[in-house]
């Protein structure tokens, strides 16, 4: 029998990438590797949570007052470290910390990139075993080359963005990655260790059944949103119905299968919490680059969340997310008059 290698490692399709890209210098590619270094790392953790004292809180609140998982902890430092300890950053902003880290060595000073990451997004759910995930943005700085790294470099819009994914810790591990060429998942092969190319070319279907929303907060919503989640209610067959809702409570689970499968997700402003919840560096930018770039939409409810500029590092956001057509009937729903 022959066997066709047609499968491609995040190596070789980073490579290959490079290979057809005039003057490219290969950071960010050794960038990309890197970061699929620590989330293998971190994979090996998540996998083995329930078996080692790795659960539960680490006893702190970080900066967005929740409780620090050590989970969330250990995947931090693993993210930090491989890029700090890498050729292609100058600097990181996670959502655990307070403030922007700049590395001071003098290749990360001449590096071009910067890294705003979530490190293990949905970790409230760590303990009950459901997916959890890493959420990534890179941004060309646009401090001089040769200096440490600003805060500059970490408040630029989501449009700067030279490439964003995320990786899901689930049935199994999958990377995901968009640049402005395209988005890309990839699929760790346990045997191997190697993230294969899975899912090449990523396209998020136009349309979509499936509604993510916390029906828990219906109340708390503005009522165009409210109005919104009814008419998902009660779509029939007429009118594109019906929808199915989905909401796992973990974002980078809920917008992967969205993405995959079609569908919108929906994290409203509140009553008590206008601005949202979600943070708009760490979790907004990153997706509403991958899912544009797979040909959906991305919105706050009221401008496109890449246009938005960032005047502080941990700044929310509402976030509306998904397929170009439910996105454009929920936007018809928001623009109406009272």
């Amino acid at each position: 029998m022959n066997i066709s290698r047609k499968v491609l490692t995040l190596d070789e399709y980073t490579i290959q990438q490079v290979r057809q890209i005039p003057n490219a210098t290969g950071e960010l590619s050794a960038l990309l590797r890197d970061i699929g270094l620590a989330a293998k790392r971190v994979n090996v953790e998540v996998n083995k949570a329930g078996l080692v004292d790795i659960l539960g809180d680490a006893g702190s609140v970080n900066v967005q007052g929740e409780d620090v998982k050590k989970l969330d902890v250990f995947a931090n430092d693993q993210f930090t470290g491989v890029l700090r300890h890498g050729i292609s950053c100058a600097g990181i902003a996670s959502e655990e910390l307070d403030d922007y880290v700049a590395f001071e060595d003098s290749v990360s000073r001449n590096s071009k990139y910067v890294v705003c990451f979530d490190p293990l997004d949905g970790s409230g759910n760590i303990d009950v075993n459901v997916s959890i995930g890493t959420i990534f943005g890179v941004y060309r700085r646009v401090s001089s080359k040769g200096s440490i790294a600003a805060k500059e470099d970490f408040l630029q819009k989501g449009t700067q963005q030279v490439a964003a994914g995320y990786v899901v810790y689930g049935s199994s591990t999958m990377l995901v990655y968009a640049t402005r060429r395209g988005a890309n998942g990839f699929t760790l092969d346990q045997s191997i260790g190697e993230f294969t190319l899975s899912h090449p070319d990523i396209k998020c279907p136009p349309k979509g059944k499936i509604y993510s929303v916390n029906h828990g907060n219906f109340f708390q919503y503005d009522k165009k949103v409210q109005r919104y989640i009814d008419i998902c209610q009660k779509k029939d067959k007429s009118n594109g119905g019906p929808y199915t809702q989905r909401y796992i409570g973990s974002m980078v689970a809920d917008v992967h299968r969205n993405l995959i499968k079609g569908g919108i997700f929906m994290y409203p402003g509140t009553v008590d919490k206008p601005k949202g919840k979600l943070r708009l560096l760490y979790e907004c930018n990153p997706f509403a680059f991958i899912v544009s770039v797979a040909g959906g939409k991305a919105t706050n409810g009221i401008q496109r969340i890449l246009d938005i500029q960032p005047t502080e590092l941990h700044q929310r956001s509402p976030l509306f997310i998904g397929s170009k057509d439910m996105m454009e009937e929920l936007e018809g729903e928001l623009d109406k008059k009272e």
